[in-house]
């Protein structure tokens, strides 16, 4: 089945009854999604030959997302770029089809060619053949490779709980001023308003140390490789510390520009094209020239970093506007952003609060992406029969609960 978007001019069809998935929402999800956008009950009589019920296999088959999927985990619509299948039942499992879409997924694409805009279509999509086990087997399969899913989808519920914790535990003494103590100070005027007495405003660049990435020549493969992250936009999408990427580079590469590392708790700033993607580095790493990044001079300045830098989002894009269609702001504009500089002793209490809620943050991204790792790997061998699926053992969560 394909989806269909609602005509625009028909702001009634929208609202948020019913999820409306788009690759965009697809784009850094796993196997469960949360949609910017949804439908209204007027816009689901409109749309309800092709409403699609929970646990249904939704695969992108138009544009740069193509080949990301997801399943349904209620009623909802899709938008015309993506094909979904709904699965009978009485002869499939859903949640097995979801893991087979995702075995056949680089054949799948493949079907797209070379095209500017790749596109598959229904048909093609529909006779991708696939060799199917029993239900039974399929139970079995799914029921493991689930399991990975929802250690993942737990974790990432905890990290979005800490995020949001510690994001309103900065609004709250930053943004509103009512941290320990308040009742007792004095305000005084400034560039950004009212601030307490003690607090300056000050530039970023006060903060630490700025650098903008670079890439190296793509001429000489020999500068890339896998001991060093390289950071690019895509990698920081949905994420708050950087634990994996998509490219990287070798020793080579990172000593041809040395000057150009950032260590672990770094803040990674992207500056052009989408502005105000905010990002912590884990460990050394390099970005390319579109990541303007803050070194702090100090540890207990990462969590409120992070913060004001997702807080100046808007000035970013403002302020790096250049008449052309995306953000393009310079090392030096950035630099030069104006911030509220809050106290020492305000500052460290807050560190002291929210920096072990960023620790367990980046423990639980890392088991994800351990968990990641052995489902990616079990997934090819059951599905294709090569082992057994009696022999697997169910994944272990102590390295979470250690975390």
């Amino acid at each position: 089945m394909t989806g269909r978007t609602p005509p625009s001019s028909k702001p009634e069809l929208f609202g948020d009854q019913y999820p409306f998935i788009t690759p965009t929402d697809m784009a850094f999800s796993d196997r469960s999604i949360r949609p910017e956008r949804g439908i209204s009950d007027t816009g689901a009589e409109s749309l309800s030959r092709i409403k699609l019920p929970a646990k249904t296999p939704c695969f992108v088959c138009i544009g740069a997302t193509i080949g990301k999927l997801c399943l349904t985990s209620e009623e909802s619509f899709t938008n015309q770029q993506i094909n979904s299948i709904v699965v009978n039942k009485d002869r499939h499992n859903p949640d097995f089809v979801y893991y087979l879409l995702r075995h056949v997924s680089g054949q799948v694409k493949s079907l797209a060619g070379g095209a500017a805009t790749p596109i598959i279509n229904k048909s093609a999509f529909s006779e991708v053949p696939v060799l199917v086990p029993s239900l039974e087997v399929q139970e079995s399969i799914a029921s493991i490779l689930s399991t990975y899913d929802d250690l993942i989808e737990n974790n990432t519920r905890r990290i979005e709980i800490l995020e949001e914790m510690s994001r309103r535990l900065y609004e709250e003494w930053f943004a509103h001023f009512r941290f320990p103590g308040h009742e007792e100070v004095s305000f005084k005027e400034s560039e950004l308003g009212k601030i307490p007495e003690g607090w300056e405003v000050a530039s970023l660049e006060s903060f630490g140390t700025i650098l903008t990435g670079k890439t190296p020549s793509k001429k000489k493969p020999e500068l890339f490789g896998s001991e060093v992250p390289f950071i690019k936009l895509p990698d920081m999408h949905g994420q708050i510390f950087i634990t994996e990427t998509t490219e990287g580079l070798s020793r080579e590469g990172q000593q041809s520009q040395w000057k150009k590392t950032v260590p672990a708790n770094s803040i990674c700033v992207s500056c052009i094209g989408t502005g105000g993607i905010v990002v912590i580095t884990s460990e050394p790493s390099q970005t390319n020239q579109q990541i303007n990044t803050v070194v702090p001079t100090k540890s207990d300045l990462r969590e409120f970093l992070y913060f004001t830098a997702l807080f100046l989002r808007d000035d970013i894009n403002n302020y790096g506007a250049t008449g052309a269609t995306m953000t393009n702001l310079s090392r030096g504009k950035f630099a030069s952003l104006k911030v509220i500089a809050p106290c020492e002793e305000v500052l460290s209490s807050y560190s002291k609060l929210a920096a072990p809620m960023f620790d367990l943050i980046l423990n639980l991204q890392r088991a994800n992406r351990s968990l990641r790792a052995q489902r990616d790997l079990l997934l090819p061998k059951l599905v294709s029969g090569e082992i057994d699926v009696s022999d697997i053992p169910m994944p272990d969560d102590k390295e979470v609960e250690a975390a």
